[in-house]
């Protein structure tokens, strides 16, 4: 059964309306174990990657999922790109709670088999920003999840985007917004990496500690984790 969470009530992401302001969506619809959104007590984390990856960066995603899954950390993302659904594919096949967030309206949305099983198990939850009638997946609504995707978590990790591309312009934003944005360590985001996105060096783990953290903590608790892994 899909929930809903209006905007003006006391249960609506805040985080939605700081970031996003008039742009904030009407409502969030929800479909599965809701409790994954209000009793998480594990930071979030948002994945985005363009669709285009060296294989050097898809191994190191994949390799980050097999930690995710473990524990320690809740991913949401669009799930949307080559790289985001073999990261889905693995985090799926372990025992942590997902959000995914299609760019569509959960109103008569068919539901992948996995999907089902995963909510039958309580560890998968759909979220959406759009209304009944958004029924097509287009350039524009996936804008558009993605921009609610970043405002809901607490940290942003672009793992990689092209030059130029719409995943690009969202760290941008993103960075404007003051929160916390994270690429891998590779050649191909030397763009990234200028703009001030930060290098992601934490072992899987974007945080040392449990609980939702500020911008100033993530990064404190991530440059502790380097410099722990540097000794």
């Amino acid at each position: 059964m899909i929930g809903y969470l209006p905007r003006g009530e006391d249960n609506y992401p805040p985080d939605l309306t700081d970031y996003l302001g008039d742009q904030a969506p009407a409502r969030v619809a929800l479909l599965g174990k809701q409790s994954i959104w209000f009793k998480r007590g594990m930071p979030l984390l948002a994945l985005f990657c363009s669709t285009k990856a060296r294989a050097s960066i898809i191994l190191r995603v994949h390799d980050l999922a097999q930690k995710w899954r473990i524990g320690g950390v809740t991913i949401i993302s669009g799930f949307h790109t080559p790289v985001e659904q073999e990261c889905l594919a693995v985090l799926l096949r372990g025992p942590q709670p997902v959000i995914v967030c299609p760019a569509r309206s959960l109103d008569r949305m068919r539901l992948k088999r996995e999907y089902k099983e995963s909510m039958a198990t309580g560890r998968l939850l759909l979220m959406s920003c759009f209304g009944d009638s958004v029924r097509c997946v287009t350039a524009d609504t996936a804008l558009i999840r993605n921009r609610f995707v970043a405002a809901l978590a607490d940290v942003v990790l672009v793992a990689h985007a092209e030059p130029g591309s719409k995943t690009e312009e969202l760290a941008r934003e993103v960075l404007g917004w003051g929160k916390p944005v994270f690429t891998l360590d590779n050649a191909a985001n030397e763009r990234l990496l200028a703009l001030g996105v930060l290098k992601y060096f934490a072992a899987g783990m974007p945080f040392a500690r449990q609980g939702r953290p500020t911008a100033r903590s993530a990064i404190r608790s991530l440059e502790t984790t380097h410099r722990d892994s540097s000794v």
